[in-house]
């Protein structure tokens, strides 16, 4: 049996994980009417993994036999006008899913609950490639997306990107 703060930090990082897909959706969205597909398709991957990031979450739950509480999943409440504006609101949002697995994984320390932390020792390592990733695009659009030629070579590489399932055993 698992501690009953750290069920509940997961259930809601079942919740949130999903959020962040539909967010990414959004993402994807904003670019696709603006025709920059590349862009659109990096955030259409970067949605399909955090849904398998909420699916590993859910299967640790049924794995340890506890009870799983779907919520709902919130609308994307940010507003984009500008480019650049999804690659910053992306950033903070993964520097806030940081945030709460850093919390389950303090609820987990505190009661020793060394299995909890060696399933999140994945996430802890794949948040900080994320804020990388966000952080490195922010950084391209911001040297490249004045320019049309910039911009559309960055969309063209973010075009090639293909999704990679994660390789997490539970």
């Amino acid at each position: 049996m698992l501690d009953r703060k750290v069920v509940k930090l997961l259930n809601e990082q079942i919740t949130k994980e999903f959020y962040s897909a539909y967010l990414y959706l959004d993402f994807a969205n904003f670019y696709a009417e603006k025709g920059l597909e590349g862009f659109s398709n990096w955030y259409e991957i970067q949605a399909q993994e955090e849904r398998d990031h909420a699916m590993l979450f859910y299967r640790y739950m049924q794995n340890n036999n506890e009870k799983i509480t779907l919520e709902a999943i919130d609308k994307p409440g940010v507003t984009l006008t500008e480019l650049i504006d999804p690659l910053k609101e992306g950033l903070k949002h993964e520097e806030y899913v940081t945030e709460l697995i850093n919390k389950i994984y303090a609820a987990a320390q505190e009661v020793n609950d060394f299995r909890t932390k060696q399933f999140l020792d994945w996430f802890v390592k794949e948040q900080g490639e994320e804020e990388t990733r966000a952080s490195n695009l922010i950084t391209k659009m911001e040297l490249f997306g004045h320019d049309p030629k910039g911009l559309y070579m960055l969309d063209n590489e973010l075009s090639a990107r293909v999704y990679a399932a994660p390789t997490l055993v539970l």
